[in-house]
């Protein structure tokens, strides 16, 4: 078989199978994985303005009745500032595990609020405490009693943490948490582990009390869940600079300089 050649002047363009094999396969790749990480910025932008646009808007009264995930799209309702009243169910609130504040080690404090004149109740995240230096005792918090009028952004915690299977592979049922006493910390938070431990109707939506709600707050410095976009576009334009890298190369490598005739 002859090989495929290209002459201009005294340079000759002859391309090997294998190279012409690995740069069709390394540059788009790398474009695939540089539009990736572009993408990945682009939705931290969109993250981004939510938030923003959060601080400004007006709260939105917290809708009753989205008790059900299948039954709606919850994520029109993310990052929203809602207003809500209603009192604090002690006996259901909980401890999430390994939150970080500064450099320091604690919990946030999950409290159930049964809404004013309903019976659905919503997951409040009061903010962050401080751990104990021994972790299996658990720091003491005050949880204030009456009726609460209280704002926060609407929190839609992750599905894709907790499995609720037992060791067999089987659904755990409601049955088989309300058997078990209350846990008081929990590694991370699954709302679907909730609702079935708990003996209420509760939102699909949890909150992220407002740094300035007075309704038994502790510290609220809440992070963006979309860090990083710099970092993001810059593997992005990496991977893209590989990709013309390839070719470069390939061309480079597949040149050759006729020598001149003596």
């Amino acid at each position: 078989m002859k090989q495929l050649q290209f002459r201009m002047q005294r340079y000759v363009f002859r391309p090997t199978l294998v190279g012409v094999a690995v740069t069709l396969i390394c540059i788009p790749l790398f474009i695939k994985l540089g539009l990736w990480q572009y993408n990945k910025a682009q939705q931290k932008q969109v993250i981004h303005a939510a938030y923003d646009q959060a601080k400004l808007d007006k709260a939105l009264k917290f809708p009753l009745g989205l008790t059900d995930s299948k039954a709606i799209n919850i994520d029109d309702w993310k990052y929203k500032k809602v207003a809500v009243q209603g009192v604090y169910e002690t006996k259901y609130q909980f401890l999430l595990d390994n939150q970080v504040e500064g450099d320091r080690v604690g919990y946030h404090v999950m409290t159930p609020l049964k809404i004013d004149n309903t019976n659905e109740y919503v997951l409040v995240n009061r903010g962050w405490i401080l751990g104990k230096d021994t972790h299996t005792e658990l720091p003491v918090f005050s949880t204030p009693t009456g009726k609460q009028t209280l704002t926060g952004q609407v929190w839609v915690p992750s599905k894709n943490i907790f499995t609720l299977e037992s060791s067999d592979g089987s659904p755990v049922t409601s049955t088989k948490l309300a058997d078990q006493p209350w846990q008081q910390v929990w590694q991370n938070m699954s709302m679907e582990k909730y609702k079935h431990s708990v003996p209420f109707v509760v939102s699909e939506l949890a909150i992220k009390l407002d740094q300035d709600s007075h309704a038994g707050g502790f510290v609220r410095n809440w992070q963006i869940p979309a860090e990083r976009i710099t970092s993001n576009l810059g593997y992005a334009y990496q991977w893209f600079g590989f990709a013309f890298a390839a070719l470069l190369i390939f061309f480079y490598m597949s040149t050759t300089k006729d020598k001149p005739i003596s």
